[in-house]
């Protein structure tokens, strides 16, 4: 098995999370520079994606670090990152659709401050904040992340999906509850 193939069985189990090109230069004996050309080449033959942080301005938010995805979530090994990764390709595919059709700068984000508080997904516009999303594996409460950053941050509105059959709001934190397929049905809408 050649360093690239072995580097690909290697992020499938680092998705969802942030890629720590260091450590992967350790677990595979190469460069910094080896590692990281290579996860770009992986990147162009559509095998895996990296998304950046969005900075908020009332916030601490991380500003290099990068979260992982395949392009392939069924390559996932864990359950709820293989959930994350379904909605991270979806969102993707959406922010693609829209430069394609309307012309619009779309870009895929997450959010995460220092304190690790995190949420899963940020969608732009131009720029700006367009919706957040936080995944779930189950029907469960409302993310207490979303309630954080809906307070600190201009996103207009956060969405938590899930596998579950619960759809319900709560306004004071601009939040919406529900399963992934209506959110795709009704928000990814194009």
């Amino acid at each position: 098995m050649g360093q690239l193939d072995l580097l690909a069985v290697l992020l499938q189990d680092r998705v969802a999370s942030l890629l720590s090109i260091n450590a992967l230069r350790e677990d595979l004996s190469a460069s910094h520079e080896a590692v990281d050309r290579w996860v770009r080449i992986l990147e162009n033959l559509y095998y895996c994606f990296r998304i950046r942080p969005f900075a908020a301005k009332k916030i601490k938010a991380l500003k290099k670090d990068r979260k992982l995805y395949l392009w392939d979530w069924s390559l996932c090994r864990d359950s709820g990152s293989r959930f994350e990764n379904l909605v991270a390709s979806n969102l993707l595919k959406y922010c693609h659709f829209l430069e394609d059709t309307l012309g619009d700068d779309m870009e895929l984000c997450f959010l995460r401050d220092n304190h690790k508080r995190e949420v899963d997904f940020v969608v732009l516009r131009d720029g700006k904040p367009i919706f957040a999303v936080e995944c779930k594996a189950g029907a469960q409460g409302i993310g207490r992340h979303i309630a954080y950053f809906s307070k600190r941050t201009e996103i207009p509105h956060f969405y938590q999906v899930h596998m579950g059959n619960d759809d319900y709001e709560i306004s004071d934190l601009r939040t919406r509850v529900l399963p992934f397929t209506r959110f795709a049905a009704e928000v990814l809408q194009v």
